[in-house]
């Protein structure tokens, strides 16, 4: 797709977006229909079409910048050491004021949607490639007339909930939407897209229970980009709260950062409040997790392996020659059937 003059209309919005800040980018692209900066350019040279969802595989060093983005980069011996030692950095500069930012950290999230509401984040239409069984219209030997029951923690302004009632038949799934920022929660339920009949939202910290929605009965648990914001003391106690919910045979669904993710990695000085647990410059907090980590979490709790894999990304800077390296954890874990005893 050209503009008029003449000039692609990936290489346009990147240029943009040198101008713009995020939210103001964010409305840009809604207003266009257009898919996040990341995911365009990426065809072939030779003008066939793009390489399927997380297969562009670097096999060929010349034509590392050929691309903005390859999948699955193993990383060198080199790059883990400069890793370790970046880190090895910000621990000796911790954050001065932890106990303050872990005493209520859902404050921070609501000072951040009364800033930016509906316009930082894109709405998740990748989620389906993702996680495909969460497509109610092919799922197979199920009833018509049975509905899939949903929860998504951390639902901030709806950027999944949305997307997966549009992308589902409304009569066969119900979404149940959590968030511990009253904020992010009036924002989803003051959405035109809103109806109690498909959707419930409320707010919830999932480090303690809740009464919203009946223990066992949930087919499936989005979990993507929300434990890491949980301290890490409580993590065990928030994955066994989830688990009471789902039902025998109902999959966690999860995605999050991994260890050594480029977003750990830049933090400066007065970031650093424990080992791969940091706040950001808005006071929110993220953590940084292995696979091993990741699984012990969650068998704990009761659940079974069903994947447990690192997505490996390297995100390229065509003009500055600079590679970039991304780290984010997926996995399955489901209830199981029968629990021995």
């Amino acid at each position: 797709m050209e503009l008029s003059l003449g000039i692609s209309l990936p290489l346009c919005l990147v240029l943009v977006s040198r101008a713009f800040t995020a939210p103001i980018l964010v409305c840009i692209l809604r207003i266009l229909k257009l898919p996040p900066i990341t995911q365009m350019g990426q065809h072939e040279q030779d003008g066939s079409s793009p390489p399927a969802f997380g297969t562009r595989y670097l096999v060929d060093k010349e034509k590392m910048y050929d691309f903005n983005a390859w999948d699955n980069v193993e990383w060198s011996e080199e790059h883990i050491e400069g890793a370790v030692a970046k880190v090895e950095e910000q621990r000796r500069h911790p954050v001065p004021n932890a106990e303050e930012l872990l005493r209520c950290p859902a404050d921070q999230w609501d000072k951040f949607y009364n800033k930016n509401e509906r316009n930082f984040f894109m709405d998740r239409h990748w989620l389906l490639k993702e996680f495909p069984e969460l497509d109610s219209t092919k799922r197979e030997n199920v009833d018509d007339s049975e509905r899939i029951w949903l929860l998504e923690v951390g639902c901030g302004v709806g950027n999944t909930t949305f997307p997966l009632l549009e992308c589902c038949s409304r009569d066969k799934a119900f979404v149940f939407s959590c968030d511990y920022s009253p904020t992010a929660v009036r924002l989803v339920q003051e959405n035109e897209l809103y109806s109690e009949e498909h959707c419930h939202a409320f707010v919830w910290d999932i480090t303690k229970r809740t009464d919203q929605i009946p223990e066992n009965s949930l087919d499936f648990i989005l979990c993507i980009y929300v434990l890491s914001a949980v301290e890490p003391e409580k993590q065990k106690n928030a994955v066994e709260n989830l688990v009471r919910l789902l039902k025998p045979g109902g999959t966690l669904l999860f995605k999050d950062y991994g260890r050594y993710d480029l977003t750990q990695l830049r933090f400066k000085k007065n970031r650093f409040i424990g080992e791969n647990f940091y706040c950001r410059g808005d006071g929110t907090l993220v953590y940084f997790y292995t696979q091993d980590e990741l699984h012990e979490l969650f068998t704990s709790a009761g659940l079974e392996k069903r994947e447990n894999s690192q997505d490996r990304r390297m995100i390229v800077n065509r003009a500055k020659k600079v590679e970039m390296y991304r780290m984010w954890l997926k996995c399955r874990y489901v209830k199981p059937l029968s629990r021995s005893d």
